[in-house]
């Protein structure tokens, strides 16, 4: 085992040092970490850590922060404990969002970060610890990030430990860990296979400028780029909505401009990737669940669904758009099940994005979000309000 965080750390346990909830030394020392982030030499090497950057930066931190410590003089809100986060292995930065969250909320924390993290993790990692040459010695003593193979014996001495456990990853990782048994008071908190889908109004299209193109473009790209379109949120399937004329002339349109934005911003696929996709693409193809496959350069691949019921939930590669047309947003809500998550959108009212969901039977779509925010991260996410989950009440009765 490796203490990445804090490093040269000795044990794998913080400190019973006290935090409270909205720690103003929990918030100085994320606003350092987000200025790393921020750095221009850090963004141009990893663009997704922009993002991080700015939902650390100081001002939000401390409006989050004052809104933790406001209750009513019934209820005190406290840290929950000790928190065991496992964040996934394919997404290199989800493991930030949700310990920043927590420390925010006062508890202390072990990550177990996977030894197969690289690039923006690493850069993470460095940024943090770099920022706690001038952070409060609290922190160093009530955090810690390791990377550990398989070892049991470690895994359930953290599990024991633990108050809270967030378990990120697909069903089968998240099945395994729950092995491990929880001392009678802790929980586990999920977040296992999700998958995630677009939507785009024909009518919006069209109706649209060249700027709104090029932007919902843009951000369309970072969605399916990032992390490789692995991510829960990245989108697998996208659906177009109009008549079969409008859709056509607008995914004409979208093509062009998705390409365009794709060599503006310098994303690029090797030809191991490429030969994934067409792997996966034509393997849809074989199936009988893909009519149309295209491959216009090893960046991207369009295809043709067989059944808009039936849009790929898997991962299929790095810059893969899988269309299928439905005659309004509506008819989306009969094919939502509790697997799916985010729905990224362009051109709907906010009428129709409502009405969508008011027809989703049961669980499904935990997020509506505008083109380029699919992997944008928020204190709620997949249904489940973080900053709560990482905090208790005490009601006091006079």
């Amino acid at each position: 085992m490796t203490v990445r965080f804090p490093a040269g750390a000795i044990g794998l346990l913080p400190s019973a040092d006290a935090l409270t909830v909205g720690d103003p030394r929990v918030v100085r020392f994320l606003g350092a970490l987000s200025a790393r982030l921020l750095a221009p030499s850090v963004a141009r090497a990893h663009p997704e850590l922009g993002s991080l950057g700015f939902f650390l930066r100081r001002a939000e931190l401390a409006r989050t922060a004052e809104t933790l410590r406001k209750t009513d003089q019934h209820t005190v809100r406290r840290p929950r404990g000790l928190i065991f986060h496992v964040p996934p292995a394919n997404v290199d930065t989800v493991f930030v969002y949700s310990w920043a969250l927590s420390a925010l909320a006062g508890n202390r924390n072990v990550v177990r970060l996977s030894r197969r993290s690289a690039g923006a993790a690493d850069a993470v990692l460095a940024a943090l610890n770099d920022a706690l040459a001038d952070a409060d010695p609290v922190i160093a003593r009530t955090q810690r990030m390791v990377a550990y193979g398989r070892d049991d014996a470690v895994t359930a001495e953290l599990s024991a430990a633990c108050d809270l456990r967030v378990l990120w990853g697909g069903d089968a990782s998240v099945t395994e860990l729950r092995r491990f048994p929880l001392s009678p008071l802790a929980r586990d908190l999920t977040f296992p296979d999700r998958s995630s889908f677009a939507a785009l109004s024909a009518t919006g299209w069209l109706a649209a400028g060249d700027d709104a193109r090029r932007t919902a473009a843009d951000g369309y790209a970072n969605d399916v780029y990032w992390f490789d379109q692995a991510a829960c949120s990245s989108p697998r399937a996208l659906y177009v909505t109009g008549t079969p004329a409008d859709v056509k002339k607008a995914l004409e349109s979208f093509r062009r401009e998705l390409a365009d934005a794709v060599a503006r911003r310098g994303w690029t696929v090797d030809a191991a990737m490429a030969v994934e996709k067409r792997v996966r693409a034509y393997g849809l193809a074989a199936d009988g669940r893909a009519t149309g496959v295209r491959f216009p350069s090893n960046e991207l691949a369009w295809l043709r669904l067989a059944d808009a019921g039936e849009p790929p939930r898997g991962w299929l590669g790095t810059g893969v758009v899988a269309v299928a047309r439905l005659d309004a947003l509506r008819d989306l809500a009969p094919l939502i099940t509790p697997r799916d998550q985010t729905l990224s959108h362009f051109g709907f009212g906010a009428g129709e994005l409502r009405g969508l969901v008011e027809a989703v039977p049961g669980r499904g779509l935990d997020r509506i979000v505008p083109f380029g925010q699919a992997l944008s991260f928020a204190p709620v996410w997949d249904g489940h309000d973080l900053l709560e989950e990482f905090t208790t009440r005490t009601t006091i009765r006079g």
